[in-house]
C-alpha cells in the first residue's frame, strides 16, 4: 500500500467475487447495497476466524431479503432525515445545532448504515453550500455544525479545507464537528494538510471517529491519530449484535480508545434500517450491558447509551 490515501482508494474491494477471493471464502454474495471494503481494513480481519467481528460489519447478511416495506419496525429511512432538511444538504433536529451531508461518498460499506438508502445526488453541501449559508446566518442560535455524510474525509483536503475555512466566517458557528469512519478503516487519510487544515482553523474543532470495535484500533490508526494534537477526540460506536454485544468487549473498546486519547462518547442501538436485523440487540440487553459497563469502568470510560428517534430528538437510555 502507498502513503497515498487517495490511491490507496482505489485499492477497494468491490463485490463479492473479489471478497471472497480475498477472504478464501464462498460467503459474500452481491446484495442491493454494495459491497466496499478498504484494503487497509480487509488486511486486519482474520481471515480464519467466520466469526471475526470486523468481517461481519462488511459482510452482508445473505438470508435477510430488503424490501421497501416496513417489517417489524424497520424501514429504508428509520431517521427519516429527509423530514428535518429545511434546505438540501442540510439537517435541522437541535435548535443550536446543524448536520451538513458534506460528502456523497464512504470509504467503506457498513453493512448496519442507516443512510443506506439516502439520496446522496440531491442533498450534496458543496453544491448547496450557498443556501446552507442563507439559512445558517438567519438562525443565530446555531453555533455548532456537524459534517457527516457519507463521510466528510472522502472529500479531498482541498476541497474539505474549503468548505471548513467557508463554516468559519459565519460569525456565530464556534464549534465544528467532524464524523468520520475513513480514519480507522483508512488511516493515512489523516495527512499533514489535514492535520493542518483541523489544527490552525479559529473555530472549535472535534473529530467523532467511528470505531466498533477494540481489533480496529491498528497500530497504523494509533500512529495517525496521535498526530491530531489540540483537537478533542471523540468516539461513537453502534451496538451490534455478535460484534460487541458483550462487557469485556465494550470494556476492552472504551480502554484501546482512551490509550489513544480518543474519550467514548455515545454507543448507538441500531438505527433500523431494512437488512440489518440480524445486528440488533434489544433496549432491555443494551441497558443491561451498559449498567455493568458503568460499574467496571470509570466514568469518563463510560460512552452514553442512545437511541435516535425519527422525530426531532436523541433518547438517552
Amino acid at each position: 500500500m502507498s502513503n497515498n490515501w487517495q490511491q490507496n482508494s482505489r485499492h477497494t474491494l468491490k463485490d463479492a467475487s473479489s471478497c471472497n477471493d480475498f477472504f478464501q471464502s464462498q460467503k459474500f454474495q452481491d446484495k442491493t447495497f454494495p459491497i466496499k471494503i478498504p484494503l487497509e481494513f480487509a488486511k486486519i480481519i482474520d481471515k480464519n476466524n467466520p466469526h471475526d467481528p470486523l468481517l461481519k460489519q462488511v459482510m452482508p447478511n445473505v438470508a435477510i431479503k430488503t424490501t421497501k416495506q416496513d417489517i417489524s419496525g424497520f424501514s429504508i429511512s428509520p431517521l427519516e432525515d429527509e423530514k428535518n432538511m429545511p434546505v438540501a444538504g442540510l439537517i435541522h433536529k437541535y435548535p443550536n445545532r446543524v448536520l451538513l451531508i458534506a460528502s456523497r461518498v464512504c470509504a467503506i460499506h457498513c453493512q448496519y448504515c442507516f443512510r443506506q438508502n439516502f439520496n446522496y445526488g440531491k442533498h450534496d453541501a458543496l453544491s448547496n453550500y450557498p443556501a446552507i449559508a442563507s439559512y445558517i446566518q438567519i438562525n443565530p442560535q446555531i453555533n455548532e455544525v456537524i459534517l457527516s455524510g457519507g463521510d466528510p474525509l472522502s472529500l479531498s483536503d482541498e476541497k474539505l479545507a474549503q468548505l471548513i475555512q467557508k463554516i468559519a466566517k459565519i460569525p456565530h458557528i464556534k464549534n465544528l464537528r467532524i464524523h468520520t469512519r475513513s480514519a480507522v478503516v483508512t488511516p493515512n487519510r489523516i495527512t499533514q494538510k489535514l492535520i493542518d487544515t483541523l489544527t490552525q482553523s479559529k473555530l472549535n474543532m472535534v473529530l467523532v471517529t467511528h470505531v466498533n470495535h477494540a481489533n480496529e484500533l491498528s497500530s497504523d490508526f494509533a500512529h495517525a491519530i496521535k498526530k491530531l494534537n489540540g483537537i478533542t477526540l471523540l468516539n461513537q460506536s453502534v451496538l451490534l449484535k455478535g460484534v460487541n454485544d458483550n462487557v469485556s468487549t465494550l470494556s476492552a473498546l472504551s480502554m484501546g480508545l482512551f490509550e489513544l486519547g480518543i474519550l467514548p462518547y455515545y454507543l448507538h442501538l441500531l438505527d433500523k434500517v431494512n437488512g440489518t436485523q440480524h445486528f440488533l440487540v434489544s433496549d432491555k440487553n443494551a441497558q443491561q450491558l451498559h449498567k455493568v459497563l458503568q460499574k467496571q469502568l470509570s466514568g469518563y470510560l463510560v460512552p452514553k447509551l442512545v437511541k435516535d428517534e425519527n422525530l426531532d430528538s436523541k433518547t438517552w437510555l
